[in-house]
Protein backbone atom coordinates (compact mmCIF):
# COMPACT_ATOMS: atom_id res chain seq x y z
CA UNK A 1 0.00 0.00 0.00
CA UNK A 2 1.40 3.17 -0.84
CA UNK A 3 2.29 5.99 1.87
CA UNK A 4 -0.69 8.25 2.07
CA UNK A 5 -0.19 11.91 0.50
CA UNK A 6 0.71 15.12 2.39
CA UNK A 7 -2.82 16.62 1.13
CA UNK A 8 -4.84 13.16 2.59
CA UNK A 9 -2.79 13.46 6.13
CA UNK A 10 -4.08 17.16 6.50
CA UNK A 11 -7.31 16.88 5.40
CA UNK A 12 -8.17 13.70 8.24
CA UNK A 13 -6.71 15.69 10.35
CA UNK A 14 -9.02 18.50 10.28
CA UNK A 15 -11.95 16.20 9.91
CA UNK A 16 -10.55 14.43 13.54
CA UNK A 17 -10.28 18.18 15.00
CA UNK A 18 -13.76 19.26 13.49
CA UNK A 19 -15.23 15.72 15.49
CA UNK A 20 -13.98 17.32 18.57
CA UNK A 21 -15.12 20.49 18.09
CA UNK A 22 -18.66 18.60 17.15
CA UNK A 23 -18.59 16.24 20.11
CA UNK A 24 -17.73 19.20 22.25
CA UNK A 25 -20.83 21.26 21.28
CA UNK A 26 -22.89 18.11 21.39
CA UNK A 27 -21.81 17.14 25.11
CA UNK A 28 -21.60 20.80 26.70
CA UNK A 29 -25.40 21.35 25.28
CA UNK A 30 -26.41 17.96 26.66
CA UNK A 31 -24.65 17.76 30.12
CA UNK A 32 -23.15 21.53 30.85
CA UNK A 33 -19.40 22.16 31.34
CA UNK A 34 -18.46 21.17 34.18
CA UNK A 35 -20.05 17.91 33.90
CA UNK A 36 -18.18 16.69 30.43
CA UNK A 37 -14.38 15.56 30.53
CA UNK A 38 -11.70 15.10 27.45
CA UNK A 39 -12.72 11.88 28.11
CA UNK A 40 -16.13 11.75 27.60
CA UNK A 41 -15.44 14.46 24.27
CA UNK A 42 -12.54 11.82 22.78
CA UNK A 43 -15.61 8.44 23.45
CA UNK A 44 -17.89 10.66 21.59
CA UNK A 45 -15.95 12.15 18.72
CA UNK A 46 -14.38 8.35 18.25
CA UNK A 47 -10.74 9.70 18.83
CA UNK A 48 -8.15 8.36 21.54
CA UNK A 49 -8.00 10.92 24.40
CA UNK A 50 -4.36 11.61 23.64
CA UNK A 51 -5.35 13.40 20.44
CA UNK A 52 -7.03 16.06 22.05
CA UNK A 53 -3.86 17.17 23.30
CA UNK A 54 -2.14 17.25 19.60
CA UNK A 55 -4.74 20.09 18.69
CA UNK A 56 -5.47 21.69 21.73
CA UNK A 57 -4.01 23.10 25.25
CA UNK A 58 -6.62 21.86 28.02
CA UNK A 59 -10.54 21.83 27.59
CA UNK A 60 -10.80 25.41 27.94
CA UNK A 61 -9.21 25.82 24.75
CA UNK A 62 -10.96 23.46 23.42
CA UNK A 63 -14.66 24.58 24.59
CA UNK A 64 -13.91 27.98 23.57
CA UNK A 65 -12.48 27.04 19.88
CA UNK A 66 -15.92 24.94 19.85
CA UNK A 67 -18.56 27.72 20.22
CA UNK A 68 -16.67 30.28 18.40
CA UNK A 69 -16.74 27.56 15.44
CA UNK A 70 -20.39 27.70 15.83
CA UNK A 71 -21.00 31.22 16.22
CA UNK A 72 -18.50 32.36 12.94
CA UNK A 73 -20.75 29.25 10.94
CA UNK A 74 -24.35 30.46 12.35
CA UNK A 75 -23.36 33.93 11.47
CA UNK A 76 -21.88 33.44 7.88
CA UNK A 77 -24.90 30.95 7.32
CA UNK A 78 -27.06 34.05 7.71
CA UNK A 79 -24.97 36.61 6.36
CA UNK A 80 -24.78 34.35 3.01
CA UNK A 81 -28.64 33.63 3.33
CA UNK A 82 -30.47 34.28 -0.28
CA UNK A 83 -31.37 36.78 -1.30
CA UNK A 84 -28.47 38.40 -0.66
CA UNK A 85 -29.31 42.08 -0.40
CA UNK A 86 -27.74 44.53 -2.63
CA UNK A 87 -28.13 48.30 -3.28
CA UNK A 88 -26.97 51.26 -0.68
CA UNK A 89 -29.26 49.68 2.30
CA UNK A 90 -27.04 46.24 1.61
CA UNK A 91 -25.17 46.84 4.96
CA UNK A 92 -28.29 47.50 6.76
CA UNK A 93 -29.34 44.08 6.07
CA UNK A 94 -26.18 42.60 7.07
CA UNK A 95 -25.53 44.31 10.13
CA UNK A 96 -29.39 43.08 10.99
CA UNK A 97 -28.55 39.69 9.94
CA UNK A 98 -25.52 39.61 12.27
CA UNK A 99 -27.67 40.96 14.64
CA UNK A 100 -30.17 38.67 14.95
CA UNK A 101 -27.50 35.85 14.49
CA UNK A 102 -25.96 36.03 17.69
CA UNK A 103 -28.77 37.05 19.41
CA UNK A 104 -30.59 34.08 18.17
CA UNK A 105 -27.76 31.63 19.28
CA UNK A 106 -28.34 32.52 22.55
CA UNK A 107 -32.16 31.54 22.32
CA UNK A 108 -31.66 28.21 20.50
CA UNK A 109 -28.09 27.29 22.86
CA UNK A 110 -28.80 28.55 25.67
CA UNK A 111 -26.48 26.29 27.43
CA UNK A 112 -23.87 26.22 25.84
CA UNK A 113 -23.71 29.88 25.52
CA UNK A 114 -24.43 30.03 29.47
CA UNK A 115 -21.37 28.19 29.87
CA UNK A 116 -19.08 29.86 27.13
CA UNK A 117 -20.01 33.64 28.61
CA UNK A 118 -19.15 31.72 32.13
CA UNK A 119 -16.19 31.29 31.52
CA UNK A 120 -15.41 34.07 29.28
CA UNK A 121 -15.83 35.84 32.28
CA UNK A 122 -14.31 33.56 34.87
CA UNK A 123 -10.91 32.49 33.05
CA UNK A 124 -8.53 34.64 30.75
CA UNK A 125 -11.02 36.12 28.10
CA UNK A 126 -10.60 35.13 24.50
CA UNK A 127 -8.10 32.51 23.47
CA UNK A 128 -6.86 33.47 19.52
CA UNK A 129 -8.04 30.22 17.63
CA UNK A 130 -8.72 30.06 14.07
CA UNK A 131 -12.07 29.98 15.18
CA UNK A 132 -12.38 33.14 16.69
CA UNK A 133 -10.14 34.81 14.18
CA UNK A 134 -12.95 33.72 11.95
CA UNK A 135 -15.90 35.39 13.83
CA UNK A 136 -14.08 38.29 13.69
CA UNK A 137 -13.18 38.74 10.56
CA UNK A 138 -17.15 38.31 9.52
CA UNK A 139 -17.95 41.01 12.35
CA UNK A 140 -15.14 43.37 11.44
CA UNK A 141 -16.68 42.64 7.54
CA UNK A 142 -19.81 43.51 8.34
CA UNK A 143 -19.09 46.78 10.36
CA UNK A 144 -17.36 47.63 7.28
CA UNK A 145 -20.32 46.92 4.77
CA UNK A 146 -22.31 48.82 6.97
CA UNK A 147 -20.51 52.08 6.20
CA UNK A 148 -18.01 52.51 9.49
CA UNK A 149 -14.95 54.78 8.73
CA UNK A 150 -13.00 53.07 11.54
CA UNK A 151 -13.77 49.42 11.85
CA UNK A 152 -11.30 48.37 13.95
CA UNK A 153 -12.86 50.50 16.30
CA UNK A 154 -16.43 49.64 15.76
CA UNK A 155 -15.96 46.12 15.67
CA UNK A 156 -14.72 45.69 18.97
CA UNK A 157 -17.52 47.82 19.82
CA UNK A 158 -20.69 45.53 18.25
CA UNK A 159 -18.80 42.42 19.52
CA UNK A 160 -19.32 44.01 23.21
CA UNK A 161 -23.39 45.00 22.85
CA UNK A 162 -23.41 41.50 21.64
CA UNK A 163 -22.01 40.35 24.10
CA UNK A 164 -24.05 42.21 26.57
CA UNK A 165 -27.18 41.61 24.62
CA UNK A 166 -26.04 37.85 25.11
CA UNK A 167 -25.44 37.51 29.13
CA UNK A 168 -28.76 39.62 29.32
CA UNK A 169 -30.47 36.98 27.66
CA UNK A 170 -29.29 34.55 29.73
CA UNK A 171 -28.93 35.86 33.08
CA UNK A 172 -30.21 33.51 35.80
CA UNK A 173 -33.92 34.73 37.42
CA UNK A 174 -34.03 38.13 35.54
CA UNK A 175 -33.55 36.98 31.60
CA UNK A 176 -34.10 39.93 29.67
CA UNK A 177 -36.42 39.45 26.07
CA UNK A 178 -34.89 38.91 23.12
CA UNK A 179 -37.62 41.47 21.30
CA UNK A 180 -36.26 44.44 23.47
CA UNK A 181 -32.56 43.13 22.98
CA UNK A 182 -33.16 43.53 19.95
CA UNK A 183 -35.03 46.56 19.58
CA UNK A 184 -32.11 48.73 21.78
CA UNK A 185 -29.13 47.50 19.26
CA UNK A 186 -31.52 47.88 16.50
CA UNK A 187 -32.34 51.60 17.78
CA UNK A 188 -28.57 52.35 18.36
CA UNK A 189 -27.67 51.23 14.66
CA UNK A 190 -30.71 53.02 13.09
CA UNK A 191 -31.82 49.91 11.81
CA UNK A 192 -35.64 49.17 10.68
CA UNK A 193 -37.42 46.58 12.87
CA UNK A 194 -38.07 44.58 9.45
CA UNK A 195 -34.32 44.47 8.16
CA UNK A 196 -32.92 40.56 9.06
CA UNK A 197 -35.15 38.07 10.67
CA UNK A 198 -37.59 39.84 13.33
CA UNK A 199 -38.89 37.65 15.82
CA UNK A 200 -42.30 39.28 16.29
CA UNK A 201 -43.82 42.58 15.99
CA UNK A 202 -41.40 45.18 17.04
CA UNK A 203 -42.37 45.61 21.11
CA UNK A 204 -43.71 49.29 22.22
CA UNK A 205 -41.27 51.75 22.83
CA UNK A 206 -40.25 51.63 27.02
CA UNK A 207 -41.40 54.47 28.71
CA UNK A 208 -39.80 57.15 30.57
CA UNK A 209 -40.94 57.39 34.33
CA UNK A 210 -41.99 60.67 35.95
Amino acid sequence: MSPRSASVNEELRRRSRIRLLEATVELVSERGYEATTLADIAERAGSARGLISYYFPGKRQLFQSAVHRVMHLTLAAALEREPQPSGPDAGDELLARAIDAILGLARDRPVLMRAHMARLLQDEGFIRCSEQQRLAALLRETVTRYGSDDPDTDYPLLRALLMGAVVAQLLPGAPMPLSRLRAELFARYELPWERGYPPGPAPAPASRGA
